[in-house]
C-alpha cells in the first residue's frame, strides 16, 4: 500500500466533506461567505492532512 495514495485519499475526502458540511449548514444570511468560509475549512484541513503525513515520515 501506497502512502502517498492513502493520503492523496484521506485529503480529497476530508476536502469534499468539509465543503459539503459548509454548504449544507449554511444559512440564507451565510451564503455570501461560503467562499470564505470554504476556503479556511480548506486550509485548514490541508493543514491538518500534513501535519499527519509529517508524523508518518
Amino acid at each position: 500500500m501506497d502512502l502517498k495514495s492513502v493520503m492523496k485519499g484521506i485529503s480529497i475526502g476530508t476536502a469534499a466533506g468539509v465543503a459539503c458540511y459548509t454548504l449544507v449548514v449554511s444559512g440564507s444570511k451565510k451564503k455570501r461567505s461560503i467562499k470564505r468560509n470554504a476556503g479556511k475549512a480548506l486550509k485548514a484541513a490541508g493543514n491538518v492532512v500534513d501535519e499527519i503525513t509529517s508524523m508518518f515520515m
